[in-house]
């Protein structure tokens, strides 16, 4: 590795002598580029090339951009023989003692673009942080990844060969858009991002050369050329991770990991920010923005994945001609899983806000409901994540404003359902939050039913913590383990148990409500073989509704794996779970 440094220079003639000063102990070679500065500036340049006889001075008769200045340094450098260059800016900000560690890290990845990661103080000015944001967030659209965390740092080492490579095809923007297009633009060149963390300040004499209006409206101009190159990039980049994922071997091995381990993707304030958007401008603002995270989160969720694409193919085998599947099942199909599952939080956002009317609803199971609310009794749905389960919203309003319990996991889903509730904190849609199914949870949904209310449990995730109080029952041609807990807790309450499935197809909601129990509670003979039967009835359903609508299916995870596999570390005893033979045995 044979390292120089560059520092363009535009009028910054305050703490160039110092930066420089600084630098020296470094003992490296480097192109201080004068972008057409002013006369005092220039003479001070001349002065500090023979102060230090490790700084060349590259001149540019006129003012052309930070950017132009930064090419300069790169090119001759490159020319020069170096193989890597750091990029220092001229007017103090950079902190020149993580050095050291910007050198380390380029050592062990000399492919690599690394660039500093800002750790701002109380002086950086709000309008330029805040704007950071914005950027950061059309960056991590332009290049379908979270990878760069920020584009805009111009303290970086660039790896000299993939940026020369990069010059020779491609002409960039010479001002202040040029940190951030040549690192999208390496980074879809295949060049990896190593980001470092590194203390910036905005000094009090400092001098800035950032055109509010006209940097701002040739920022916005350039992300506009990044998103449409993106776009036309997409299936390629797609593909090509895809292929390059699935003949890596550590695709293929899956550790143990039970579903609810799995946190949930996507920080809060990106949920918040594509609420925003739906708030917005609607369905079409928020695809717009979503799809390329969308595109992100299947590039790099292997696991999701590969259950998806499994989970398709037991259906492509069940029904070989299925209408929304290809002969073969490929990743494509799979794609249009991940999509479908980003269209279904839209639908939920839709049912929680109220924007669903019900002329959209075809609910012609609505006298069951109906003549269960007039008893003044509650009542157990036993629904799955299947389709949109947050309709029951709409049931809440059918059935004379009948309050509608759901009972979610916690840890699971808690951003996404954080901004639901910020989105319609009136709605009669009540999440009970829990951990696991326990006395003091049965307790508080007893008040409910005796209340009159609904509740809403969903029956096709066993928990990490059930320990084998499992079920294994044939689904889709193998065993799967369904969880006896809502069974049990069903029981417990002794009301009515039914069963629900809401899809969507030709543009409409369809709910599917059937009696499954009057009561699962009765003598201490027959318990099991009563509570086997109810949980037999909604896998069957749930299979049957699973084919009608394979890319409402929204469990990304190994939905066969046994779960004696998941817990080999525990003290659980396989033989405590129940297995049913396959009706094929």
């Amino acid at each position: 590795m044979k390292l120089a440094l560059v520092i363009p220079n535009y009028n910054h003639h305050i703490a160039i002598e110092k930066t420089l000063a600084q630098l020296a102990k470094f003992n490296l070679q480097c192109y201080l580029v004068d972008d057409g500065s002013q006369d005092e500036t220039r003479y001070l340049l001349h002065a500090m090339v023979e102060k230090f006889a490790w700084v060349t001075l590259i001149s540019h008769p006129f003012n052309r951009g930070k950017g132009a200045a930064v090419t300069s340094g790169l090119r001759q450098a490159y020319r020069d023989g170096f193989s890597h260059v750091l990029q220092v800016d001229a007017d103090g900000q950079h902190n020149l003692d993580d050095i050291p560690l910007m050198i380390s890290t380029s050592e062990q990845h000399p492919q690599a673009l690394i660039s500093g990661q800002p750790i701002y103080d109380e002086s950086v000015p709000k309008g330029r942080l805040y704007g950071r944001y914005i950027t950061h967030f059309w960056v991590w659209v332009e290049t379908l990844s979270f990878d760069i965390q920020d584009s805009m740092c111009g303290f970086r080492i660039y790896p000299l060969a993939a940026t020369e490579q990069l010059f020779s095809q491609h002409a960039l923007g010479e001002r202040m858009d040029f940190d951030i297009e040549i690192m999208v633009k390496l980074y879809w060149q295949g060049t990896a991002v190593v980001q470092v963390p590194t203390k910036v300040i905005y000094p009090e004499d400092g001098i800035s050369h950032f055109q509010g209006v006209q940097d701002n409206v040739r920022i916005s101009w350039m992300h506009t050329k990044l998103f449409f190159g993106m776009l036309a990039r997409r299936p390629r980049i797609i593909s090509t991770r895809f292929l390059q994922q699935k003949e890596s071997p550590q695709t293929q091995v899956q550790s143990p990991k039970h579903w609810s381990t799995m946190t949930e993707r996507g920080s809060f304030w990106g949920i918040k920010l594509l609420a925003q958007c739906y708030r917005l401008g609607g369905h079409w603002l928020c695809r717009a923005v979503m799809y390329p995270v969308i595109c992100y989160f299947f590039l790099t969720g292997s696991t999701s994945r590969l259950a998806s694409l499994d989970f398709l193919r037991r259906v492509q085998q069940q029904q070989p001609n299925h209408p929304h599947l290809s002969r073969e099942v490929n990743w494509r199909d799979s794609l249009k899983h991940f999509f479908a599952f980003g269209n279904a939080a839209l639908d939920r956002i839709d049912a929680w806000c109220n924007r669903i009317n019900l002329d959209q609803v075809d609910f012609d199971d609505r006298k069951i409901l109906a003549d269960q609310a007039a008893t003044g009794r509650g009542a157990v749905l036993i629904v799955s994540h299947l389709g949109n389960m947050e309709l029951c919203r709409a049931i809440s309003v059918h059935q004379q404003n009948v309050k509608v319990n759901v009972m979610v996991l916690t840890q699971n889903a808690e951003n996404f359902n954080k901004v639901l509730q910020q989105l319609n904190p009136q709605s009669s849609l009540n999440l009970i939050h829990v951990n696991e199914l326990d006395p003091s949870t049965a307790m508080l949904l007893q008040q409910k039913i005796d209340q009159g209310e609904i509740v809403v449990i969903a029956a096709d995730r066993t928990s990490s913590s059930s320990q084998g109080r499992v079920t294994y029952l044939p689904f889709l041609g193998q065993d799967a383990a369904f969880p006896q807990g809502p069974f049990i807790l069903a029981s417990l309450l002794d009301c009515p148990v039914y069963t629900l499935f809401c899809i969507r197809q030709h543009g409409r909601y369809q709910v599917h409500v059937e009696h499954l129990s009057d009561s699962l509670k009765g003598p201490r003979t027959g318990r099991i073989e009563r509570l086997t039967d109810a949980m037999s009835q909604y896998s069957q359903r749930l299979a049957h509704f699973a084919q009608l609508a394979p890319m409402q299916w929204f469990n990304f995870f190994d939905f066969w794996r046994k779960d004696e596999l998941v817990w080999r570390n525990t003290q659980h005893s396989p033989s405590s779970a129940t297995h049913l033979p396959s009706q094929d045995r």
